[in-house]
């Protein structure tokens, strides 16, 4: 394990521009901190999915090697969070739920015992309904688990079916409702503008997610993305009308039900909102750990990105040289604006204007120009303390963002 060390961050002047006209980013407190685990497996890789994933092969998973290594990353790690404490953790993939319950327990046991968790952290595992059961969902809340993410898709069998999904109609409602049963935070994802799907169908989809009742909505629009299945074999989807047409029926129908849209794509009944993300959102730190995890995280020496090997295989060579960290490079002054706004425009309610200088170590100043020709096209609003995309800012997303490209 690495010695302890604490890397504080250090008050230092007041930014100003260099002699280049580029501001210097000088952090006065620590973002809030929270820790991604990946776990790279699933039963198969759906058409769709451009995420880091391998589908399981006949030897299977290497559950306790690979969960070593997770825990010798982790010690790896320390120094740069040494003292931070962790809000969140969030088990993503891949397919988390294939752990088993006692991997996932020792997995949990080694994090507690090397970082300082806060007591009422949120801790998420994504689980599929396919590779789950209720006495599974049981074990997995008795080992620390207090938020399950479901992905669920869709509701109709033909749907789930093009999208390459392992599990059905029954399979989609049993897990929701066992994770319901055995988790007070629940999300479920859904995805629309599916090939062949009519409004008719996608309202049929929400409808039935409504029933369930979860705490929680993630709902997705299909993009075919490159390097999938999908994209080298294009399904015929909706077209942009369509696909218009259903993303305001989801907006539409689940504010009627109680949930707020607070992100691009997430939905959350009032104070259930996913702390994880929003931390991501809200451009906070986060220690990455896996096979092609990414990380953030602030020192008083700047901001770094890092990231994993990608395949599992690399990642778990690199036990037995502790070189986790494949890449690792510093955000330039110059990158913070946009780096910053790429998370917190996807926020419907903006966030205050205190919180780029808190986040970047830069001065609101060095936003302004962006955020000028943003407000003049009418993709940004503001009551003077608060920004906010607008209605139209939120539907051009990616023209917004590019307003605060650097150069």
């Amino acid at each position: 394990m690495s010695e302890a060390r604490i890397i504080p961050i250090t008050p230092r002047a007041t930014p100003r521009p260099s002699a280049t006209g580029q501001w210097e980013s000088r952090l006065t407190a620590s973002p809030p901190l929270a820790l991604y685990v990946h776990f790279p497996w699933c039963v198969k890789k759906c058409p769709y999915c451009d995420f880091n994933s391998h589908g399981v092969r006949d030897e299977g998973i290497p559950e306790a090697a690979y969960i070593e290594a997770l825990i010798a990353d982790l010690e790896g790690a320390l120094p740069q969070v040494w003292g931070r404490r962790v809000h969140s953790i969030f088990i993503g993939g891949g397919t988390p739920s294939l752990m088993s319950p006692d991997g996932l327990d020792t997995l949990l046991t080694a994090i507690r015992m090397r970082v300082m968790l806060d007591p009422m952290a949120e801790i998420t595992l994504e689980a599929n309904p396919g590779t789950v059961d209720a006495g599974r969902f049981r074990a997995f809340r008795q080992a620390g688990v207090n938020r399950l993410s479901v992905g669920i898709q869709s509701f109709n069998e033909g749907h789930l079916q093009a999208l390459g999904r392992i599990h059905g109609r029954a399979d989609a409602i049993a897990a929701a409702e066992a994770a319901l049963t055995h988790f007070e935070a629940v999300n479920l994802d859904l995805m629309y503008a599916l090939p062949g799907q009519s409004l008719a169908e996608a309202e049929a989809d929400l409808a039935m997610a409504i029933t369930l009742a979860p705490q929680h909505l993630s709902c997705y629009h299909l993009t075919l993305e490159p390097n999938t299945a999908f994209a080298a074999n294009p399904p015929v989807i909706p077209d942009p009308d369509a696909s218009a047409d259903m993303q305001d029926l989801v907006e539409a129908r689940l504010a009627a039900a109680g949930y707020g849209h607070y992100e691009t794509s997430a939905f959350a009944r009032p104070n259930r909102e996913c702390r994880h993300n929003l931390n991501y959102w809200t451009f906070g730190d986060y220690l990455g750990i896996g096979a092609g995890a990414h990380g953030k995280l602030s020192s008083h020496e700047g901001i770094v990105r890092e990231t994993r090997p990608r395949h599992p295989s690399a990642y778990l060579a690199a036990r037995e040289s502790g070189a986790f960290v494949q890449e690792r490079r510093t955000i330039e002054s110059a990158e913070l604006p946009f780096e910053f706004m790429m998370n917190a425009l996807r926020l419907n309610q903006g966030f205050p204007r205190r919180l780029f200088a808190e986040r970047t170590g830069l001065p609101f100043e060095a936003a302004e120009a962006g955020l000028l020709k943003a407000t003049r096209q009418g993709l940004i609003e503001t009551d003077g303390e608060r920004l906010r995309p607008t209605t139209q800012g939120r539907h051009f997303l990616n023209e917004l963002l590019m307003l605060f490209l650097p150069g």
